[in-house]
């Protein structure tokens, strides 16, 4: 038997392997998760191929993930990582390196973001050094107040780092505007919003183009995933080689694994104080990290990036549903709302309930009959004790009271939408949904 029969042979009982143990389970007619993996064969058969050649590190898969994904977001560059989180860390340590000059985002700079999200799009500010500083956010479209951003705006600031909440765009125009007017740096935060789009100056673009910098995660309830997995996003040349550089240990080099003196010039160059001729790949131009992707990672994205589309049209038709359905609840809960000029890819259904209603008894109600609902993340990040604990001279700004935040953190919950959802169990989630609110 050759090789390729070999691989044929294992990938065929792969496939029946998938069709008899995973393809097919019944729903339990109970239980609606808010969000969860949505695979076949295809992600079983390129894990396999990856174990197959069992290169473990990232190999054809991830870059030609790399490659396919940056296409699909409409940018040049695309660097895997292992995270979500990881990729608004390398985002943000990008900025902060020397090769950008007085552009530099350096400790006691501040960044403008908001409080009311996931607290990986803020914690690399504070780890870092620098000073985030937080604006409100508006209702119904549960992301930043750009009236506040003029107000937000000091001498020290070089930044702005925000989220597209839950697949709905900021106003990007307001946004990119001020950075423009002001010369800071854009870190877009696409993780929950891939597949979204904002009509800016006449012309459509998906999220995650607007920014010098954008992320995206693919943890499993988002948009695809590969378990654990996430990227970063950029047109800029350099930004590109700068981010590259952070996620691999800070090198200098920019040959692929495996891959040695592809510029001709490994042994004959000056580097710094050491000796002429210091080998290139070990030449480190920043104090970098470890976030690369695995090979397997990145054989699961591409199968995953073949249903995508497919994935963001779902979560469209779930969370058109449940506004229909709801259309009449209005006096009890805030309906979610896309912002203008703005195509969603919902990760979520958001809702708040108002004034007199209680959040707690509907999302009991919800819980007690199946339906997982989520808080939105954190709420208000101020609130939660790691703020309590900051290290002595760690710095942050607040503008005003954040009223709205406060809200969220006490009004606000969702439900899923994610393109698993069957058609049974999307009415079951919007009957209970419907009665728990009609009954607050």
């Amino acid at each position: 038997m050759t090789e390729a029969e070999a691989r044929r042979e294992i990938l065929g009982k792969v496939r029946e392997y998938y069709h008899c143990f995973h393809d097919g389970k019944r729903w339990d007619g109970k239980h609606v998760s808010y969000g969860g993996r949505v695979y076949d064969e295809r992600e079983m058969e390129n894990l396999t191929e990856a174990m197959l050649d069992f290169g473990l590190t990232a190999g054809r898969f991830a870059m030609a993930f790399e490659r396919n994904f940056a296409a699909y977001i409409g940018v040049k560059h695309c660097a895997l990582v292992n995270s979500g989180s990881s990729a608004n860390l390398l985002a943000f340590h990008t900025l902060t390196s020397p090769l950008l000059g007085e552009k530099r985002i350096c400790r006691g700079d501040e960044v403008i973001t908001v409080a009311a999200g996931f607290p990986t799009t803020v914690a690399p500010i504070l780890q870092y050094g620098a000073v985030p500083v937080f604006v409100d956010v508006t209702l119904p479209q549960y992301n930043i107040d750009v009236s506040m951003l003029e107000e937000a705006l000091s001498p020290k600031t070089k930044a702005v780092m925000i989220a597209h909440t839950l697949g709905n765009p900021f106003d990007v125009k307001a946004v990119v505007d001020f950075c423009q007017k002001h010369d800071l740096w854009l870190v877009e935060d696409n993780c929950d919003a891939v597949g979204a789009a904002y009509c800016l100056d006449g012309n459509w673009r998906k999220t995650g183009t607007f920014g010098h910098l954008s992320t995206v995660s693919f943890y499993p309830p988002h948009h695809m995933t590969m378990g654990e997995g996430g990227a970063v996003f950029t047109n800029d040349d350099l930004l590109a080689k700068i981010m590259v550089s952070l996620r691999d240990w800070g090198r200098d080099c920019t040959c692929a694994p495996g891959q040695d003196n592809r510029c001709k010039h490994r042994f004959d160059r000056q580097y710094g104080k050491l000796p002429f001729g210091y080998d290139h790949k070990y030449v480190y131009s920043h104090l970098g990290f470890n976030l690369k992707a695995t090979e397997m990672q990145g054989a699961i994205g591409l199968a995953q990036m073949e249903k995508l589309p497919d994935f963001v049209k779902k979560r469209r038709y779930h969370f058109d549903y449940l506004l229909t359905l709801l259309e009449n609840c209005g006096e009890k809960v805030i309906l979610p709302e896309v912002a203008e000029n703005a195509m969603a890819s919902p990760f979520g259904f958001l809702l708040t309930c108002r004034e007199d209603i209680s959040r707690e008894n509907i999302v009991s109600q919800l819980e007690e009959k199946g339906i997982q609902t989520r808080p939105l993340f954190a709420g208000n990040l101020l609130r939660h004790p790691c703020f309590d604990t900051l290290e002595k001279g760690v710095d942050y700004r607040v503008i005003g009271e954040l009223p709205v935040t406060d809200r969220i953190l006490r009004d606000t919950f969702w439900v899923g939408v994610y393109p698993g959802l069957t058609a049974e169990q999307l009415a079951y989630e919007g009957e209970v949904l419907y009665d728990a609110i009609r009954k607050a």
